[in-house]
């Protein structure tokens, strides 16, 4: 028998469906030879501290290095608690049992880091010794399923692509393990200071742009602007800025209405500009946070959920190419939108259909682990509004990509208006090309000043040098300097994606990917991250640091945890491992001898408290049980010793057994040993009943 391993039970049912498979049995199914069963996302995870006896936190302890990690299966919280999740135990039990009577593995898992990854954890976890196989495919069709499965790749191929995962795994441990205990205990009665590899320098870039924004002063600037006319078309021509309002002012007193400027150059150039790439997954949540304001972590779930529904290829995917062989279909789906699609998608596949199309998104050299998102042949029912959109998106972007170039005429006139230098500029589209119809506009980047059009005109008259025109207006226009704006997520994605350098050149960025913050599959799951340590909050589209985050980012700003940069160069290392060109045992000590570095420098800091910074709840004293020199500091979720830096671990969550302790019932546990008797407590058998806590070993019992 065959045990086929996928990564969520809907994909075991899919594949199982076209493998002919159609026994149900508890945690698989099984016929024609084969039995699929499936994870839950991460059933196995690496082993918490404790595992290495670690139990409390303590500067003693730190940093914390396992000289080899172990795993365990996946834990969840209850009541404050770590405990093994009990649907994860049960269906590693299945597979362990369909592993003992296995002759073959083939790995179904999502074909990329995470997914290798998965696999692995389990495998390993397992002991087991069944060799196996991997089912690499860029879709969920039916017909992409059967030609993976009879052209299955030997597992050992992916040896580089699983240690370069393992190495993201244990690098996030260590790193976010060691940082967030040292800044907690050396911050002291602040609560809880989440750090993490990618988590801080992400956070960084939205404080440090937050803050730019806010302090940013304009500067006024001026400009002086003409109005002319000439075959019954008006135009405008422009100054180039001034820095001086009297320097402005004298400029302008040289130019009178009804006097006559000289054009002293027109210079006539013809642009070509190409059809935008294939969308990868961080583009199209850039485009979608854009046009719909869907957060990255949606556009992830929708992407996801197409694929799911066969529509689309592998959202996950980091190019924004295709290789000549997928090339060679392409015609094939613009055949299927012509018939499928919605009418303006519709009416341009079938021009594209026998046209030669532009192939600019055609390279096997950039094709990484999986191609650029396509649409599948598939035809797509009726579906949410949500999904219809960013499926829309995909379809028309592989229109777009496909189509002929767009040429403009850009004309710039150069006018001498006594003495000052005026211009003019005038865009006439010759070709729209990809640009589709004269209706259709670019999104706006969020992280650029576009209102600065003083030069540009809708049309421009035929003009010759030499030509006199005569001044029918004029204007000292003032204007002022803007700040960049803050961050949103497209804008955010964008920095990620190029470790915070600005670059515009949309090949010269897909360059930098390899050193950019996290991977496309990773960078919404971060973002998020941010919004549950309550680091950041949403301003409509805008990232909005919280005070929280603030005061974070101000211990940390000036500490290499926080530099883009670093982590970029660590993204770059890991993806060199997954093309066999840096090992793990390197990669590895260098991030070991970080994490020694970064936790000596985190322990040094000393916090001042503020006022406006996180302060206790609590009106009064609760002794320390456990050092009886400090006093408990209660917070909303957590109570803790005020000595935690000075070497008291005591630390205990105030939702103990289902009942939430108010101040009053948390001093009688401490400082009498139990509570009173409370409504809601969860006893041994799970069941909510009147009860009473009890505090045993500085452990919390129910009496």
């Amino acid at each position: 028998m065959k045990v086929v391993i996928a990564e969520k039970p809907s994909v075991a049912r899919d594949l199982a469906r076209v493998m002919g498979a159609k026994e149900v049995k508890d945690g698989y199914i099984a016929g024609n030879g084969f039995a699929f069963t499936y994870a839950f996302g991460h059933l196995v995870q690496l082993c918490t501290p404790q595992a290495y006896g670690y139990a409390t936190w303590s500067v003693s302890n730190l940093p914390i290095v396992p000289t080899t990690f172990q795993l365990e299966a996946k834990k969840v919280k209850r009541d404050g608690k770590q405990m093994d999740d009990a649907g994860a135990v049960k269906q590693l039990n299945t597979i362990k049992q369909l592993l003992e009577g296995a002759e073959e593995i083939i790995v179904a898992t999502d074909a990329g880091r995470e997914g290798e990854l998965i696999f692995r954890n389990i495998y390993y976890f397992l002991n087991s010794k069944v060799p196996f196989k991997r089912l690499w495919i860029s879709s969920q069709t039916d017909k992409a399923i059967k030609e993976g499965f009879a052209n299955l790749k030997e597992g050992t191929e992916y040896d580089s692509l699983y240690m370069s995962a393992r190495s993201r795994s244990e690098s996030d441990w260590l790193i976010g393990i060691n940082a967030t205990q040292a800044l907690t205990l050396a911050a002291g009665n602040k609560g809880l200071l989440s750090l993490g590899r990618v988590q801080t320098p992400t956070l960084a870039m939205i404080c440090a742009r937050y803050l730019e924004n806010k302090g940013f002063k304009a500067q006024a600037f001026y400009k002086i602007q003409a109005g002319f006319e000439k075959d019954n078309i008006k135009f405008k021509a422009t100054s180039n800025k001034i820095d001086k309002k009297e320097d402005a002012e004298q400029a302008i007193a040289k130019i009178t209405v009804g006097s006559e400027a000289k054009v002293v150059k027109v210079e006539a150039k013809e642009t070509k500009e190409p059809p935008p790439l294939l969308f990868d997954l961080t583009s199209l949540q850039q485009d979608a946070n854009k046009k719909y304001g869907y957060s990255a972590d949606q556009t992830l779930s929708i992407a996801q959920t197409l694929y799911e529904k066969k529509v689309i290829t592998y959202p996950r995917t980091g190019s924004r190419y295709i290789g000549e062989d997928v090339f060679e279909g392409i015609e094939d789906l613009f055949k299927h939108l012509a018939d499928t699609a919605e009418e303006s998608i519709a009416a341009i596949s079938r021009n594209l259909i026998g046209a030669k199309l532009n192939k600019r998104s055609v390279d096997d050299k950039k094709v990484t682990d999986h191609h650029a998102l396509l649409v599948t042949d598939e035809k797509p029912g009726p579906m949410p509004k949500d999904q219809q959109n960013i499926y829309n998106m995909i379809a028309k972007r592989m229109v777009e990509s496909f189509s002929e170039v767009c040429l403009k005429d850009i004309t710039t006139v150069i006018i001498d208006a006594h003495g000052v230098e005026l211009i003019a500029k005038g865009t006439v589209i010759r070709q729209y090309g990809w640009r589709l119809s004269p209706d259709q506009v670019e999104l706006p980047d969020d992280d650029k000043n576009t209102d600065d059009q003083d030069n540009e005109n809708a049309q421009l008259p035929k003009l010759l040098a030499e030509e006199l025109l005569e001044i029918l207006s004029l204007e000292l226009a003032e204007r002022h300097t803007k700040a960049r704006p803050i961050h949103t997520e497209a804008s955010l994605l964008k920095a990620m994606e190029t470790s915070g350098k600005e670059i515009e050149d949309e090949e010269m960025r897909q360059a930098m990917k390899d050193c950019g913050l996290g991977t496309p599959a990773t960078r919404a799951a971060t973002i998020e991250t941010l919004f549950q340590r309550d680091y950041i909050k949403r301003d409509k589209k805008k990232l909005i640091p919280t005070e929280k985050g603030l005061a974070v980012y101000q211990l940390v700003k000036d500490r290499s945890i926080a530099k883009v940069t670093l982590t970029g160069k660590w993204e770059q290392k890991l993806e060199e491992m997954r093309a066999n060109k840096v090992s793990y045992d390197v990669f590895m000590k260098h991030i070991k001898d970080y994490t020694v570095k970064i936790t000596k420098e985190l322990l040094t800091l000393r916090v001042a408290i503020q006022q406006e910074e996180i302060k206790p709840l609590q009106k009064g004293k609760i002794k320390c049980p456990k050092c009886d020199a400090g006093n408990i500091q209660l917070y909303e979720k957590v109570a803790q010793c005020d000595h935690y830096a000075r070497g008291c671990d005591f630390k205990i969550w105030r939702t103990l057994h289902g009942a939430f302790l108010e101040e009053k019932e948390m001093k009688n546990l401490l400082e009498k040993g139990k509570t009173s008797a409370l409504k809601g407590v969860r006893n041994k058998e799970g069941q909510l009943s009147e009860g009473v806590l009890v505090l045993q070993d500085f452990k919390v019992i129910v009496g």
